[in-house]
């Protein structure tokens, strides 16, 4: 490959003292919040970065820790642009029937390997060869790849055709949705806290006969209580359900459910 053409990067402030970054046309600001800076980001911001405000950014791309963080984050987003504009993807025609509705637009990463963009979703078509050379345990009967989290299987399976920056999202995705993928592709076990879906498994098993919370809400009959209603393993398509009321202070939505317990949280 040749070298990468040069993505021109500045950095400031804000008008309201935030960190910022101009990457090419995207404007990116560090806006503080109660889990560190959250990486918001705008583009074509026809003001000078001193000006820029918090109103004319939206989302968050990322949270990283500080200012060290940022500046990480924004390197690494400089060199994925640099990468893309090394790489060879064109424009296809976009014109084919897919299982997320007709394709609007479509983008050629390499012969067979394409991506189709639709009015709601999107996702990869690998034709039979490139299926074919996918490993065993990523592969997708028919060859269809949706956006969301499959994408990561064809970045894994052809990652010449992704930069740094997609692949390490690509790991993570493959590592959080598809555990067992990710095993069978780096031959280990996932261990606690490296996998949102096998967690979530181990969550399961641990309190399968525990009443997890579905659904809460701040109790009116009782100020400072929270009423919670939950089902055997937090399982929504269990039909029992039971009504439990904790002490809102010590009511924390965890990540896969709040645990009842019944020794000490009145059912009502």
């Amino acid at each position: 490959m040749n070298p990468a053409p040069s993505v021109p990067v500045t950095y400031g402030r804000t008008a309201d003292g935030d960190l910022a970054a101009l990457v090419d046309d995207t404007a990116y600001a560090a806006i503080p919040g109660p889990r560190g800076l959250r990486i918001a980001n705008a583009w074509r911001l026809s003001k000078p970065m001193s000006q820029w405000r918090r109103d004319d950014f939206h989302g968050a791309i990322a949270v990283v820790a500080d200012a060290v963080g940022f500046h990480d984050h924004i390197a690494e987003l400089v060199q994925h642009r640099e990468e893309l504009l090394r790489f060879e993807r064109k424009r296809g025609d976009g014109k084919l029937s897919t299982p997320w509705g007709q394709s609007q637009s479509s983008e050629i990463y390499a012969d067979g390997v394409v991506f189709h963009s639709t009015a709601s979703h999107g996702g990869f078509k690998l034709d039979r060869a490139r299926n074919a050379r996918m490993p065993a345990a990523l592969r997708v009967a028919g060859g269809w790849y949706e956006e969301d989290a499959e994408w990561a299987k064809v970045a894994t399976g052809f990652p010449d055709l992704f930069t740094a920056y997609e692949r390490r999202h690509a790991e993570k995705t493959l590592r959080d949705y598809y555990p067992n993928c990710w095993e069978a592709i780096h031959d280990r076990f996932l261990a606690p806290g490296e996998s949102v879906e096998n967690d979530r498994r181990l969550f399961g098993e641990k309190h399968r006969h525990d009443w997890v919370v579905v659904s809460a809400i701040r109790s009116r009959e009782k100020p400072g209580m929270t009423d919670c209603i939950a089902r055997l393993g937090g399982r929504r398509d269990q039909g029992h359900e039971r009504r439990f009321r904790v002490p809102s202070d010590e009511y924390v939505a965890e990540r896969f459910g709040f645990v009842i317990d019944e020794a000490r949280h009145l059912e009502v």
